[in-house]
């Protein structure tokens, strides 16, 4: 077998090689036609280090979902540019809901793996693993899937979605059964655009555990570091911001050692330019006995162009845990609501857990 290829085609990548397609990718590759002409499946690895991860050495949940998102903005912008036509770079829309199933330690090397799974004409469905491997005993475990949308943008005018090339399904059940999957995303994003206008106000003096109490912002000048070829924020810049405000509230609440559980939905609302200032805003919306919910909200100022006035660019719902020294979860403590917009943002959340709730139990039982 050849040796694997190094690359280095996504900032903050380090250590970065291909390595050969899974059968079915390779299998699709050698098929003729346009369609096939460039592979469906990418694998990167890289090892942890100390400024991967938090005071207690594990990786911060927002270092992961950078990684998820570089692989599939390596495949998706590849395949996009695939066939003769005007050059373009994918831009992330939407990250669908991730579990985080096991945490990842300084030291381990991440292996993350993604492959296109549907495209429509102009969007791009990209699903992604991550392993965990601890390079001393060779034990690797899965850590994260996850399910990422992409839209080609053209490198001539970066309001421009060009059309995608499609990709060969080995059957055909795949094809309607990622249909299904554009459409319920499609419409899930139309959902979120009516809590675009909700603001993060600080309030004085605020009562422990109470919304207020640990409600938390971030202001990140964007530089040149963070953006694409075009010009605009990495979606995997913004989600680790989003994780760092989220994880900071889960520390204010509780005042202990905590990790993210998962991500509901996350939704790209509009493009973040360089040269913006974005306020990264986060605040407790529902406790269970043992998780946190954290909505967080993600706006851009144009402080250097006049004519565009401050928009809300992104936004989603992060679940945190709370851990013993040994690692083991805690009680929470219960958050109190004291508004009524409170009130009802809590009854939200909980609607949501008891759903997830629901869904995961329904998996379990055929296994049984």
């Amino acid at each position: 077998m050849a040796p694997p290829r190094l690359i280095h085609s996504a900032p903050g990548l380090r250590d970065t090689c291909t390595l050969p397609p899974p059968p079915a990718a390779a299998a699709a590759a050698s098929m003729s036609g346009p369609a096939a002409e460039t592979p469906s499946a990418i694998q990167i690895c890289r090892i942890m280090r100390p400024d991967d991860a938090n005071v207690a050495g594990n990786v911060h949940g927002g270092t992961v979902l950078k990684m998820i998102e570089e692989a599939g903005a390596i495949i998706s912008t590849r395949h996009c540019n695939s066939q003769n036509g005007e050059r373009c770079v994918a831009a992330l829309a939407r990250v669908e809901r991730t579990d985080f199933l096991s945490p990842m330690c300084i030291g381990e090397v991440a292996h993350v793996s993604g492959e296109i799974t549907y495209t429509s004409k102009h969007s791009v469905e990209v699903q992604v693993n991550v392993m965990s491997e601890n390079i001393l005993t060779g034990i690797k475990k899965l850590t994260n899937k996850a399910t990422l949308w992409y839209v080609p943008l053209s490198l001539k005018n970066v309001d421009k979605v060009l059309e995608v090339p499609p990709v060969v399904y080995s059957r055909q059940e795949q094809e309607e059964e990622g249909r299904k999957r554009y459409e319920a995303q499609k419409l899930e994003r139309m959902e979120t655009k009516w809590r675009n206008g909700d603001i993060i106000q600080p309030v004085m003096n605020p009562e422990p555990n109470t919304v207020s109490y640990s409600q938390s912002s971030l202001i990140h000048l964007v530089g040149p570091s963070d953006c694409t070829l075009h010009g605009f924020v990495h979606g995997g810049v913004t989600m680790k911001l989003m994780d760092e405000v989220a994880g900071i509230v889960a520390a204010r609440h509780c005042k202990t050692n905590i990790v993210t559980a998962s991500v509901d939905a996350i939704n790209f609302h509009d493009k973040i330019r360089k040269g913006c200032v974005i306020t990264i805003s986060g605040r407790m919306t529902f406790t269970s006995n043992k998780s946190m919910e954290i909505e967080v909200l993600v706006d851009a100022d144009p402080v250097v162009d006049n004519s565009q006035k401050r928009y809300r660019a992104a936004s989603a719902f992060f679940t945190y845990v709370s851990l013993s020294q040994e690692g083991k979860p805690l009680p929470v403590p219960q958050l109190v609501p004291e508004t009524e917009d409170e009130k009802k943002r809590f009854e939200e959340g909980k609607g949501r857990y008891l759903q997830m709730k629901a869904k995961r139990q329904g998996q379990a039982e055929p296994q049984a």
